[in-house]
């Protein structure tokens, strides 16, 4: 059975979609964008600023959900630029230091709200 995993660590969804689901011992994330959830105000500037504000979103779901970074088994990177790569991934990297997760990083013609990036990621349950 399905369940729905919210949390005040990350922005609320703006449409008919959850923060996470959880299933059979995986969590499945959905995309974030640079949104602070504080304040509700996009992040702007560089790739490595819009980058870190997502990955620490996509902390807060993890959290929210039990989970750490170490979780997470996929992720999927969607570039406004695909020329921002290397700022982004140095970015990320220092979210995911040790036994990185399976990735796929594609650009995208448009982010919602004209961002630069969104992540999303999948997670398993360690027993």
């Amino acid at each position: 059975m399905k369940e729905i995993v919210s949390t005040q660590d990350a922005p609320k969804p703006v449409g008919p979609y959850s923060q996470a689901v959880r299933l059979n011992g995986m969590v499945f994330l959905s995309g974030q964008i640079p949104l602070d959830p504080r304040t509700g105000e996009l992040v702007t500037g560089s790739i490595q600023a819009q980058t870190e504000r997502v990955l620490e979103n996509l902390r807060g779901v993890l959290k929210g959900a039990g989970l750490t970074f170490e979780d997470v088994v996929k992720t999927t990177v969607f570039l406004k630029n695909i020329d921002d790569f290397s700022q982004m991934n140095e970015a990320y990297g220092r979210y995911f230091t040790i036994n990185p997760p399976a990735r796929s990083t594609v650009e995208v013609a448009r982010l919602p709200r004209d961002v630069k990036v969104e992540i999303e990621a999948i997670a398993i349950e360690r027993r």
